[in-house]
């Protein structure tokens, strides 16, 4: 029960925002029903237990699923066995997936039924067992960096993008947000976690991510290679007419037995996978079999009452707002779509499961936080982007997708590699149950009523900009995180370094500096301190050298040594390392560095001088 309370804490916390803006919005623009906000009201309560009986169930099965999944391939010396696992494995978490399978049925009902849902659905699973296929044998074998392998992937998509049209270029991307959704990615995250423990290595935390992002590649491919093969370019057909539901109870009770069968279905096959090699090959104890059936429960119970939530609560309430938004004001799409971003990527479940297995794998030292701040910046752009193709008809969905995707390809190459796969990962995790319903309602709902948008080719991608938002975002947050990394390393070289040269540096608060050198440069020296943290200094003239520079004057035989100036800096201990170490790698300035604590000096001076 504690762990419930804990999970239903931290759903609150993310819930809450997203009903707060829907109740914004039907206390002033949005005029709704009372039976459909009541609907709205109890599908949140619904949302909110099923969120936390979900990932209850999903600590309790599905980790230690895909963990024994992991030891089976990561164990296998056969090439073609470690192949056919991986297919098998992403094809059968693909093909019952209830974020997929919602997805195919708007794709069917928006393009008037000339494409099947169940066709979408199992091309679709079929392009994610292959790129999970190659993508384990890659974590496996370790010959190839994970940039490098997805840079690989996605130029191939970019070729492909050349010859599909707009719709199938926002079904491709969109089918790859709905793929991973809330019962793929908790199973590919605890998969990949095990390949990673079990490979170990010195890229066992790069390789504990990436395998979510592996498989939102295989849709885009699938259903790209779709068209091509097939010779369909575009879909030209009628949409279905949008229909609100009357009553509370009654669609409440017709769409529960419809979520229990699929999702019922979505559990069957990767059940019954693991049941049968338990019996062969794993023959865990009874105890522990006892807790994955008690999780599987969880997690069908709570994806039961999720996904109806959803359905009955969001669905509708979001095509409606997004149609009377645009009628309201078609410009005002954009900031809702820009705060709807900000907050629906929270409510995601595959999220907080991200969130979890990169604390246990970083041990804090990418906080979560952050992580999570990021994604919401990134899809609150990408939804804003996705109203302003719809409000602007001459704004192309590849405008953004095609140059993101590159983007995001070319920054995985300075980023740190740790956050490389968390970005791909993430792109698949942003883009769950939520978007595919509410998010992808709103969309198509505002491209309904604007007279210029076009709901097959409007109304879709915007899945596909959630997607992408937190592939570029995150690994342009990787590349900050690397050039910072490597600015500490620099200055603990440095330090290092001048403590090497100046070891009473090491010992003080504050540090006296006095610099010798040749005449005429003194300004050069101040003025080099300062760029690096000193704040003022004190110029000395004198004569003084070595021996070998005393000048000695004919006939009258005076001994002159040269002129010399000295700049005295105080300065704090970590400006002075700067100071010193600048000052030291400029040898044309034949400068002599003392440095010794402030303190020491004092002590050093007679009685009536300090």
């Amino acid at each position: 029960m504690k762990i419930l309370l804990q999970k239903g804490n931290e759903v609150i916390k993310t819930l809450l925002p997203v009903v707060i803006l829907v109740l914004l919005l039907t206390l002033t623009i949005v005029q709704v029903e009372s039976d459909i906000f009541v609907r709205f009201v109890i599908g949140s309560v619904l949302l909110l237990i099923g969120l936390s009986f979900f990932l209850w169930g999903i600590d309790l099965s599905m980790n230690t699923i895909g963990e024994l999944m992991a030891g089976e391939v990561a164990t296998s010396k056969h090439l073609i066995k470690i192949l056919a696992m991986g297919f098998l494995l992403g094809f059968l978490i693909t093909v019952a997936e209830p974020d997929l399978l919602i997805l195919g049925l708007q794709i069917e009902t928006a393009s008037g039924h000339t494409m099947s849902a169940m066709t979408i659905v199992y091309v679709v699973s079929a392009g994610v067992g292959v790129t999970v296929a190659f993508g384990v044998l890659r974590l496996l074998k370790e010959r190839m960096r994970f940039n490098t392998f997805m840079a690989i992937i996605y130029g191939i998509i970019f070729i492909l993008a050349l010859f599909v049209s707009e719709e199938f270029l926002a079904i491709a991307f969109d089918a790859s947000g709905a793929t991973t959704g809330a019962l793929t990615t908790p199973f590919a995250l605890a998969l990949t976690f095990g390949l990673s423990s079990i490979k170990g290595g010195k890229r066992a935390e790069e390789n504990a991510f990436g395998l979510v992002g592996v498989m939102s590649a295989g849709p885009i491919l699938a259903v790209m290679l779709l068209s091509i093969i097939t010779g369909q370019k575009h879909i030209q057909s009628a949409a279905d007419p949008f229909v609100i539901e009357r009553g509370i109870i009654g669609p409440l009770m017709r769409m529960l037995p419809v979520t229990l069968k699929e999702s019922f279905i979505a559990l069957l096959p990767i059940s019954i996978f693991f049941f049968l090699l338990n019996a062969f090959k794993f023959k865990i104890g009874h105890k522990r079999i006892l807790s994955i059936i008690g999780g599987l429960l969880l997690t069908l119970t709570g994806l039961v009452l999720f996904l109806t939530g959803v359905n009955t609560g969001f669905l509708e309430m979001g095509r409606i707002i997004g149609m009377q938004v645009a009628a309201f004001d078609r410009y005002l799409l954009i900031v809702v779509g820009f705060f709807l971003g900000m907050i629906v990527v929270l409510m995601e479940p595959a999220v907080h499961v991200l969130g979890e297995q990169i604390e246990e794998v970083t041990a804090g030292h990418i906080p979560v936080r952050l992580i999570r701040i990021t994604l919401s910046g990134g899809v609150a752009i990408a939804i804003a982007l996705s109203m302003v193709r719809i409000v602007f008809p001459s704004v192309h969905l590849w405008y953004f997708l095609i140059p993101g995707f590159i983007a995001a390809v070319i920054f995985s190459f300075f980023s740190d590699q740790v956050f490389v796969g968390i970005a791909y990962d993430a792109g698949g995790v942003a883009s769950g149950p939520m978007t595919a319903t509410f998010v992808l309602a709103f969309a198509q709902g505002a491209a309904s009523m604007i007279p210029t948008a076009d709901v097959m080719r409007d109304g879709f991608g915007v899945i596909a900009m959630v997607a992408m938002a937190p592939v570029l975002s995150l690994n342009i947050l990787g590349t900050y995180f690397a050039h910072k990394q490597k600015r500490i390393a620099r200055h603990e070289r440095v330090a290092s370094l001048a403590e090497e040269r100046y070891p009473a540096i090491a010992t003080g608060a504050q540090v006296c500096i006095l610099v010798d050198i040749p005449r005429g440069l003194a300004d050069e020296v101040v003025a080099l301190a300062r760029s690096v943290g000193a704040t003022g200094a004190t110029i000395l003239h004198g004569r003084g050298g070595s021996s070998d520079q005393i000048v000695k004057i004919p006939l009258i035989g005076v001994e002159v040594l040269p002129e010399r100036e000295m700049v005295l800096l105080v300065t704090d201990h970590e400006s002075g390392v700067q100071v010193s170490t600048t000052l030291s790698a400029k040898r044309e300035l034949d400068a002599r560095i003392f440095a010794t604590p402030t303190e020491a000096l004092v002590k050093e001076l007679p009685p009536n001088h300090a």
